[in-house]
């Protein structure tokens, strides 16, 4: 991440249905340094109308809000307004939601006894590109995705005419590394492996990290963790 990214005020929305869960929220972030609330809401509605008004960076988005849910203002979000990531912050670490909100484009996925730090980091790591996931939601993402995939095949030649490096970072991302772990693992730098992530994910198709992780298991690239 460069000097600019690391220093800049990340702009955010807070969504939640009650007000004392979203106030509190809003109070907590208000204490953080790098984060400023530019605007609340009460359902799903009113943050893509928030979206479109304040542009905001990144919207902390709970999933279960009346008239629209947290997963249908993510889709409306993520394929409106590219430019504003989406954080889930919800009481339920069910997976049903959970895969629901990454299909709908979310990049970071909490839990509503995340402490500010936690939430700080969700929010630094999407506006750098990496996913937002907490160690516990990321390891039940992998064991999912083991689950409903079956034993890879290891691939004959090179699937989508992905280079030797970009199938390595390909295997890493499916072990749950960030960017910046990458690129200490290979020994280059982060602007390097977000290259190579943008190259691999044009060539196959990808659009996010977990369809990234599901694409290498499916190609026989990486193997599902053994639990």
């Amino acid at each position: 991440m460069s000097e600019d990214e690391q220093t800049r005020t990340a702009r955010v929305v807070v969504a939640d249905d009650q007000t004392v869960v979203r106030e509190g929220i809003v109070m907590l972030l208000g204490l953080l340094p790098g984060i400023e609330v530019v605007g609340a809401a009460g359902d799903g509605d009113e943050a893509v109308k928030l979206v479109a008004e304040l542009a905001p960076d990144v919207v902390l988005m709970d999933l279960r809000m009346p008239r629209c849910d947290g997963v249908e203002a993510t889709r409306r979000i993520r394929a409106e307004y590219p430019g504003t990531q989406v954080v889930v912050l919800t009481t339920f670490a069910d997976d049903d939601s959970l895969f629901a909100a990454l299909r709908a484009g979310a990049r970071g996925y909490l839990t509503k006894d995340a402490g500010g730090d936690e939430i700080a980091r969700a929010v630094t790591s999407v506006l750098s590109g990496d996913a937002g996931l907490s160690p516990g939601i990321q390891r039940r993402l992998l064991e999912r995705l083991s689950e409903s995939e079956p034993p890879p095949t290891a691939p004959d030649e090179p699937p989508d005419g992905l280079t030797a490096r970009e199938q390595e970072v390909l295997v890493l991302i499916a072990e749950g590394l960030s960017n910046a772990e990458i690129a200490r693992r290979l020994h280059v730098s982060v602007a390097t492996v977000k290259t190579h992530i943008n190259n691999l994910f044009a060539k196959a198709g990808i659009k996010d990290r977990a369809q990234a992780v599901r694409y290498a298991y499916a190609k026989g690239l990486a193997r599902p963790p053994v639990r």
